[in-house]
C-alpha cells in the first residue's frame, strides 16, 4: 500500500512525551475511505456521471468487506513484524491472485508461471524466517506474537488477492466506470469501518488520542491522502490490465518502500534476507524477459516445385 513507511510511523512510534502507542487500526481504515470516497463523489459530480450503482450493490459490499479485512490484517501486522518483512511478504500475492482468478475468473495459468510464482514465495519465506538479530517490535511478545504476525500477513494476502480478483471481475461483467466502483466500495467500507468502531467502543478512544497528538492527526491526514491517490492507481491497473499484472506492478514497487523503511527506521538485513530478495526479484524480471510475445500463426501453400512456402499470418 502506498504511504506504508508512514503507516509504520503511526503504528510503531510511540507519541508523546509519555510514549504512547497509536492501536486504533480499523480508525486509519475510517479516515482513509471517507477520505477517498469523497473524492470519488466529487470526481463524479464534477465530471456529470451519474451516482447511480451499476452492479448490485451486495457486489460492492463484497469488496468493501475484503477490503477493510485486508487494511486491518495489514495494519495489525505492523505491530508484530517489520515493515521490510511484511513489505517483501507482499510480494507473495501473485499466488493468491492466481488461485482466486482460478476459482473466480476461471483463468488458466502456465507451468512456468505457477514456477516463478513459487520462486517469489519461496524468496519471501527467506526473508520472514530468517530476520536480523537484534530486530525487536514494541509490542513483541515472544513467539505468539511472531506466529500471529505471520497469521495476520497471510490473512493479508488471501484477503487482498480476493480483492483484486473480484474487482476484476466486476470490471469485465458490468463495464463499470473506476470512479463509480470507487465510490461505493469505499462508501460501504465507511459505513462498516465507522460500525465496527462503535461496536468495539474505539471511536471516541481514537479521536482522543488523535485530539491530544497533532503530529498523529498530521500523519493519518498524508496517509489518507496517499491511500486515495492509490486506489485511484489501484483501480485503473486492474481495469486495464487485469488482477494478475497489477499484483506483479505492486510486487516491484516493495523493493523500493524496503529500502526507504531501512534507511528511515534502520532495520538491520541477515544475509539470507538479502538472498530472498535476490530470489524474488530476480525471479520477476526473468518473468518480464520470458513474457510471450504475440505471434501470428503460418499457414503452409501447397508444396511448389518441392518447397513449402508461408502464406502470411491470418488474424
Amino acid at each position: 500500500m502506498a504511504g506504508s513507511p508512514v503507516t509504520e510511523k503511526i503504528m510503531r512510534v510511540p507519541y508523546g512525551p509519555n510514549k504512547e502507542f497509536f492501536k486504533y487500526s480499523l480508525f486509519l481504515v475510517f479516515c482513509n475511505r471517507i477520505t477517498t470516497s469523497a473524492v470519488s463523489a466529487g470526481t463524479l459530480l464534477a465530471s456529470k456521471k451519474a451516482l447511480d450503482p451499476v452492479a448490485p450493490v451486495y457486489k460492492y459490499g463484497i469488496v468493501s468487506i475484503s477490503n477493510i479485512l485486508t487494511t486491518t490484517c495489514q495494519y495489525e501486522a505492523l505491530k508484530y513484524v517489520s515493515f521490510p518483512v511484511q513489505t517483501l511478504a507482499k510480494c507473495a500475492k501473485m499466488i493468491p491472485v492466481m488461485i482466486w482468478g482460478t476459482v473466480i475468473m476461471q483463468k488458466r495459468y502456465k507451468g512456468r508461471d505457477y514456477l516463478l510464482a513459487s520462486l517469489v514465495t519461496l524468496g519471501c519465506a527467506l526473508f520472514i524466517l530468517y530476520p536480523a538479530a537484534g530486530e525487536i517490535s514494541p509490542y513483541s511478545r515472544g513467539r505468539d506474537s511472531t506466529v500471529w504476525g505471520v497469521s495476520l500477513m497471510i490473512g493479508y494476502l488471501g484477503f487482498d488477492g480476493f480483492t483484486s480478483t473480484f474487482q476484476d471481475k466486476l470490471f469485465k461483467g458490468y463495464d463499470m466506470e473506476i470512479h463509480n466502483q470507487i465510490f461505493y466500495t469505499t462508501l460501504c467500507s465507511c459505513i462498516l469501518s465507522l460500525t465496527g468502531l462503535i461496536s468495539q467502543g474505539h471511536l471516541l478512544m481514537a479521536i482522543n488520542f488523535v485530539s491530544r497528538h497533532n503530529d498523529c492527526f498530521f500523519d493519518i491526514a498524508v496517509l489518507s491522502t496517499v491511500a486515495t491517490a492509490s486506489q485511484f492507481f489501484i483501480s485503473y491497473t486492474i481495469r486495464t490490465f487485469g488482477a494478475l499484472t497489477f499484483a506483479t506492478i505492486m510486487t516491484t514497487r516493495q523493493l523500493v518502500s524496503i529500502l526507504l523503511s531501512c534507511v528511515w527506521f534502520g532495520h538491520p538485513l541477515s544475509w539470507e534476507q538479502c538472498s530472498g530478495a535476490v530470489i524474488v526479484f530476480g525471479s520477476l524480471y526473468v518473468k518480464s524477459f520470458l513474457r510471450d510475445k504475440p505471434q501470428k500463426p503460418l499457414v503452409l501453400e501447397e508444396r511448389e516445385n518441392g518447397e513449402d512456402r508461408p502464406l502470411k499470418g491470418t488474424p
